[in-house]
């Protein structure tokens, strides 16, 4: 995950604003409870995420893979006012962490928060999203980026995250993991669906911005 130099990469996130200090303390929180913390997005791709949003402006997103809820709240910074943000996740383990940031940071009417199995959860949400963040089980993104195509407006965005996958895309050969074949697939997917536009941000782990035509 870490393709910059070190200090190429200290460098990049000190010329990005900062994030702020309930998203400071929840990714301190993360490292030291949570298993696997790598999985927060963490300050630039939070950033990346702001930013987006704030450029398109969305009026309903949909996240797939909540985790401790970092990449929800920086979702959340360019809804429009009275947007709503959807948030799938299956661990219920992290609730407790998740809606006390959700309400600290005022955003309890503003997210939603699902928690159960995403390809159960998506065809029973009766909305079209500007935007859908994909950040959950490698093996199902294919699935999930068919699930929620149908709902994603003309001129939306899908954004999926670790489609560099620590840089085993490269890899492909019989012993490559399902993790890896599976974000393979999904990247050649994407690249052959004539039904939209998309680049891939060397972004932290890669992040794959598709906008449906």
């Amino acid at each position: 995950m870490d393709f910059l130099d070190p200090q190429l990469d200290a460098y990049v996130c000190n010329h990005s604003k900062a994030e702020n200090a309930a998203l400071q303390k929840l990714n301190r929180e993360t490292y030291s409870k949570v298993l696997m913390p790598r999985m927060l997005s963490g300050h630039l791709q939070g950033r990346v995420l702001s930013m987006l949003t704030h450029m398109i402006r969305p009026d309903r997103i949909l996240e797939i893979g909540t985790f401790t809820g970092y990449s929800a709240l920086c979702l959340a910074e360019g809804l429009q006012p009275g947007g709503i943000l959807h948030t799938i996740d299956i661990n219920e383990e992290l609730e407790t962490m998740v809606r006390k940031y959700i309400a600290e940071t005022g955003l309890e009417k503003s997210i939603c928060y699902h928690i159960g199995d995403a390809l159960q959860i998506i065809p029973t949400l009766n909305e079209m999203f500007d935007l859908v963040f994909i950040d959950a089980d490698k093996t199902n993104y294919s699935n999930y980026y068919d699930l929620v195509f149908s709902k994603v407006k003309k001129g939306g965005f899908i954004i999926a995250d670790n489609v560099l996958w620590s840089g085993k895309v490269l890899v492909n050969n019989v012993d490559t993991d399902d993790d890896t074949l599976a974000i393979i697939k999904f990247n050649d997917k994407v690249m052959k669906d004539d039904r939209v536009e998309n680049v891939l941000f060397p972004i932290r782990d890669g992040l794959m911005v598709v906008r449906k035509k």
